[in-house]
């Protein structure tokens, strides 16, 4: 890593560290960690696992009133075969609200990820054949702006907008055809049903609906198109205090072969989450 590299990262992790020294100071950091099993990890689109379930963790840090915050989530694969895919990520961000008490109120953020792959190369090739070469960790940065007041009924619509480029400039080409730009349109629903669980009064299941026109994002040679229609559902069991249990059924139809091969994927994941 460049000294230049070096110096920008020290300098991120100084400014995320004050503010969560803060935070912590006035008692303010809280957060959540999440162990969630994926019957398939679609990622934008993407098959990574090539239809093999995986396991997600999560760990969210909120720096209280600051709007900053950290997540560092991993990724990985129950079967063997895709150690070069195995993934890290490390997310800060910063959140804050535009025209607070307005119709038109919007909630934003922004942030930037770096996504490490710390296996990779294992062994030449890449074993997912959408996904480019192995060898490089990636960068991005994005925008997500949403708007909780605009529709009727509580429904959530939000965009993000999002570029990605490959850490190291000097890696193989086929890891730099992963820069690009993506534009990414979802609407989610809170639907308050009546319980299902005998000491439970009401159930709330969170309904969502997403799409992505990618720019020549991720995938080399990746089509400059809409790439798929995501549907999902998921709702919330208390298991004890600051414990809950998560289902989800998850439809995806890609409208784009370049991205991937299957034109509709079905999956499940069951998280467990705990908060503090």
């Amino acid at each position: 890593m460049s000294m230049k590299k070096e110096g920008i990262l020290l300098a991120v992790v100084i400014l995320f560290g004050a503010g969560g020294l803060a935070a912590a100071q006035d008692g303010d950091l809280h957060g959540s960690f999440d162990l969630t099993y994926q019957g398939k990890f679609l990622w934008r689109g993407v098959d990574w696992f090539a239809d093999k379930s995986g396991i997600q963790s999560t760990l969210d840090l909120d720096m209280g009133d600051t709007g900053l915050g950290i997540q560092v989530m991993g990724h990985r694969a129950n079967a063997s075969g895709f150690e070069d895919w195995e993934r890290w990520d490390y997310n800060l961000h910063y959140s804050n609200q535009l025209c607070s008490g307005e119709p038109c109120v919007m909630d934003w953020t922004v942030g930037w990820v770096y996504y490490n792959f710390p296996d990779a190369p294992t062994s030449g090739a890449p074993r997912t054949a959408k996904v480019p070469g192995a060898g490089a960790d990636w960068q991005e940065l994005f925008a997500t702006a949403s708007w909780p007041e605009i529709c009727p009924f509580g429904t959530l619509p939000s965009y993000t907008i999002v570029h990605m480029w490959p850490s190291d400039s000097e890696t193989a080409k086929a890891a730099r055809d992963i820069e690009g730009w993506a534009h990414i349109f979802a609407i989610g629903y809170d639907w308050t049903v009546e319980g299902i669980l005998p000491d439970t009064p009401e159930q709330t299941l969170h309904l969502s609906a997403e799409t992505m026109y990618n720019d020549g994002m991720l995938v080399q040679g990746a089509d400059h198109d809409w790439s798929y229609l995501l549907f999902g559902i998921s709702t919330d069991f208390a298991v004890a205090d600051r414990l809950s249990f998560t289902p989800g059924l998850y439809h995806q139809v890609t409208m784009d072969s370049s991205i991937n091969d299957d034109g509709d994927e079905t999956w499940l994941t069951l998280g467990m989450k705990y908060e503090f």
